[in-house]
């Protein structure tokens, strides 16, 4: 008979999986270990764990709670842990990394909200497209200030947008970009035939497409060939009155230098949904800044996450029991 495997989750997520869950596993000998009772108990004795979006809570990748912490503690003693699936597309959380590097395999749910990523990165673009931070800015002053003018905003078709990172997300956004009838220029790994209207480049490639700019946009991971990739450098390649959305991680842009860039009015605007600390200092500039919507990492929070996240966890606890390659690896 086959050892029985332990599976770590926390007390929602059992009350709310455990019979999908039982489904998969079948006859497989198994003890589910909520997080609180493995705190409680100091278990070590776990082969499997399942981390879902309420574990990680108001905790950021900066500044833990201490459930988190504890969490991250039954984790790092697990000696016999071999899998964790967690609720984000991207595992660059310092537990993770630690994992991966004692050869725990970690999957991500990536996927699961690239659709509400991408919604809320056009948005953000549409907001700033269409002046919505001076227009409520002048609500909030109950002045009537019509975009006329020297104000008016530009056509979005024809504009062209660089597009950093062609992952789920990434495709998403760029199916909506294209069907406002913008020009899209993908930077990715390696460059690779497009489809038709659609230009792919290289990281090597970067900074040659930005004066091509009205539109910087960021999906990617944070890779060691991404971290600080929009530099002071880049920020000036940008055509003048250029904007940026981050939907990717804070650590891909130099904020010292995007605040400058914006300060000067160089950047026309940006809306940042991850930051280099979270949470944002209450004095960064970002908060004030009249040509910046700054959002506390919340571009993939949606009601239907919690259910896509479950259906990728099962899909690859059958893959698991049958020693098939797991989907979404992180690397």
């Amino acid at each position: 008979m086959a050892p029985a495997l332990r599976i770590l989750l926390s007390q929602p997520a059992l009350a709310r999986w455990r019979p999908g869950i039982e489904e998969v596993l079948g006859d497989r000998p198994h003890e589910f270990v909520t997080i609180e009772q493995a705190v409680a108990a100091g278990r070590s004795d776990l082969d499997l764990a399942f981390i879902t979006r309420e574990v990680t809570g108001l905790s950021t990748k900066h500044e833990l709670a201490p459930a988190l912490r504890a969490c991250h503690d039954v984790l790092r003693r697990a000696a016999r842990l071999r899998w964790v699936h967690i609720h984000s597309a991207g595992a660059d959380r310092d537990i993770y990394v630690e994992l991966r590097a004692r050869g725990v395999t970690v999957t991500t749910s990536s996927g699961a909200n690239a659709e509400v990523v991408a919604q809320t990165a056009l948005a953000g673009l549409l907001a700033l497209a269409r002046r919505l931070p001076q227009l409520m800015a002048a609500q909030r002053a109950h002045h009537w200030a019509p975009l006329l003018g020297a104000g008016l905003p530009r056509d979005l078709a024809g504009q062209t947008a660089v597009l950093v990172g062609w992952g789920p997300i990434g495709q998403r956004i760029g199916a909506f970009l294209r069907m406002l009838g913008l020009k899209l220029i993908v930077v990715r790994t390696q460059a690779a035939l497009a489809p038709d209207g659609i230009e792919m480049v290289s990281y090597a490639d970067f900074r040659a497409v930005l004066p091509r700019a009205d539109w910087l946009l960021l999906a990617c991971p944070l890779t060691e060939r991404t971290h600080q990739l929009v530099d002071a450098q880049a920020l000036a390649a940008l055509p003048a009155g250029a904007g940026l959305i981050n939907v990717a991680r804070g650590e891909v842009v130099a904020e010292a230098a995007l605040i400058a860039a914006l300060q000067s009015g160089r950047l026309g605007g940006a809306f940042l949904d991850v930051f280099e600390h979270e949470p944002l200092a209450t004095d960064s500039p970002l908060w004030d800044l009249p040509n910046v919507i700054a959002t506390p990492h919340s571009a993939g929070h949606s009601d239907g996450n919690e259910a896509r996240v479950a259906a990728l966890f099962l899909d690859n606890l059958r893959r698991y029991l049958a020693g098939e390659a797991l989907a979404n690896v992180a690397r």
